[in-house]
């Protein structure tokens, strides 16, 4: 899918949600992993985040779903989910990385769209 694509879904996906705490999108990134083994490797940064990000939507809840690259080189792609500027659980800091886009549930779309 196209990224405009992704982010307009997600968009419609997150509106109405209360943003999600910092523990509560780690809790949702556990029960990804728990579930996925496929999802604790370092190349499935996109379905872990979506994941993480859906589950946290299931809850009510949404966190900031974010793209971008590592800051220097190498510039490797990179998908990861945030709560108040924080990535969660993740082992580099924002600051390692340029945000291309992200989502967050006061970012979303109106339902009604």
């Amino acid at each position: 899918m196209p990224p405009n694509s992704l982010r307009s879904v997600l968009e419609r996906i997150a509106a109405g949600a209360r943003p999600a705490t910092y523990e509560e999108a780690r809790l949702a990134r556990d029960a990804v992993l728990t579930a996925s083994p496929y999802s604790r490797g370092g190349s499935a940064c996109l379905p872990r985040s979506l994941a993480t990000a859906l589950v946290c939507r299931a809850r009510g809840t949404w966190p900031q779903w974010c793209v971008g690259v590592l800051s220097s080189p190498p510039f490797t792609a990179h998908a990861w989910i945030e709560v108040d500027g924080v990535i969660v659980d993740e082992p580099m800091a924002k600051s390692d990385f340029s945000t291309f886009f992200s989502v967050s549930s006061k970012s979303a779309l109106p339902q009604s769209l």
